[in-house]
């Protein structure tokens, strides 16, 4: 049984039917999944949930699609780990990290693209294709293959090579486009209207998106069924921040958690940063910027839901925040040091930003904290490139390994 009912406009309420569209005729808002809550009532428990496989799709009632035939690589039910020595590292007492760099193509990226390929193929679509900074090209080949899919791929040319390599193994046609992420996005809104694919972030945008909200469940389900007090997640497009506040959402309206009191922090660095520049300066108006940062996995100029991340932030008593090039790479360090944990760069925004606040005495020392880490370090070694010591290298004596403890 399927819960969608239809997909709506965000900004004018306009309903369309569930199809490959993503924004409104009239007004040019965004659309969005809308389901039959009432009847989502009657069929869900914590029991069932807890009974599905360890996968996003224990949430199906809550994902947009209409069958059941998955594709999914067990994508999701990552851990969620008690961060310890990071939390007595920066003052607070109850830090938990989510860490999505373990899922099957070593980022978040998973979760959305099982639930878009899932809806594309329901649809009809033979070629998936995507606008990526990295972790969503590797996604989309991947997914392609097991849904048996065509996949085309849109890149930046100066990505990570980690990022292009995870892509290209699985044999995908890339293209490498001279431009940042806003310039292949535009690329990808053309080809959209000329080619009859399944672009998972344009025309599948309102089906793609709402896997975002599993990292919402998960928290909450992990956490023994209650909402943390605040979470700190990285903001490119907007659109991750504004779904895992939707999906603890849900929860509580089905009852499943109890009231939803969550302050939404998000995370950007400063060589792009323009939500966290629009709630510095208090205003609704997200100047679009040129990305110059290291942290290419977020670096999006122009973010979609940009406003809508914004308005989140407000509402709950978040905030936006940005840091610096050289304290991404520290915050890399320190959660690698203090968890064993080895993130990406837009980890590091996240840990940058939780260390940023908790000493600025803007987070409670007993807050529950969620901190989310959403790609693998081993995607953005260039980062880290002048940030690891040099190593030794000796002779195989005993007398030269004491020289050098010297």
């Amino acid at each position: 049984m399927s819960f969608l009912k239809n997909l709506v406009c965000k900004e004018c309420k306009r309903e369309y039917e569930p199809g490959a569209v993503y924004v409104c005729e009239y007004c040019f808002g965004p659309l969005e999944a809308q389901y039959d809550y009432d009847a989502i009532a009657s069929s869900v428990s914590r029991a069932k949930i807890q009974a599905g496989p360890l996968s996003i799709w224990r949430y199906r009632d809550f994902l947009p699609v209409t069958g059941n035939n998955y594709v999914s690589l067990c994508e999701g039910m990552t851990p969620l780990l008690k961060a310890d020595r990071l939390a007595k590292k920066i003052g607070l007492k109850n830090v938990y990290v989510k860490n999505d760099s373990v899922n099957p193509t070593f980022s978040f990226k998973d979760r959305v693209v099982s639930v878009a390929t899932t809806r594309a193929k329901e649809l009809g679509f033979d070629t998936l294709a995507c606008a990526s900074t990295g972790n969503l090209a590797g996604a989309v080949a991947a997914y392609a293959n097991v849904a048996g899919m065509q996949s085309y791929i849109f890149i930046p040319s100066d990505l990570e090579q980690g990022k292009v390599i995870g892509c290209g193994i699985y044999q995908p046609n890339v293209i490498a486009i001279k431009g940042n992420y806003d310039d292949v996005n535009r690329l990808c809104s053309e080809l959209y209207s000329v080619y009859k694919w399944a672009f998972v972030n344009i025309n599948m945008r309102p089906y793609y998106s709402e896997g975002s909200k599993t990292l919402g469940f998960e928290v909450a389900e992990q956490l023994g069924w209650r909402a943390p007090d605040r979470v700190v997640v990285p903001v490119a497009s907007g659109s991750l921040m504004t779904k895992v506040y939707k999906g603890l959402n849900e929860f509580s309206r089905l009852g499943l958690i109890g009231k939803v009191e969550t302050k939404i922090c998000g995370a950007q660095a400063e060589g792009c940063s323009p939500v966290a520049t629009a709630f510095r300066n208090k205003t609704d108006f997200i100047k679009p910027v040129k990305p110059n940062t290291i942290a290419k996995s977020i670096a999006i100029g122009n973010p979609a839901d940009g406003y809508y991340a914004l308005d989140i932030a407000r509402k709950t008593g978040g905030c936006v925040e940005a840091v610096t090039e050289e304290e991404i790479i520290d915050g890399i360090k320190l959660l690698a040091g203090t968890e064993g944990v080895f993130t990406e760069t837009a980890g590091g925004v996240t840990i940058a930003v939780l260390k940023k606040l908790a000493e600025a005495g803007k987070i409670d020392k007993d807050e529950l904290v969620v901190v989310y880490v959403t790609g693998n370090g081993l995607k953005t070694q260039e980062a880290l490139m002048y940030a690891i010591p040099k190593i030794p290298i000796i002779e195989p004596t005993l007398a030269a390994f004491q020289n050098i403890q010297e």
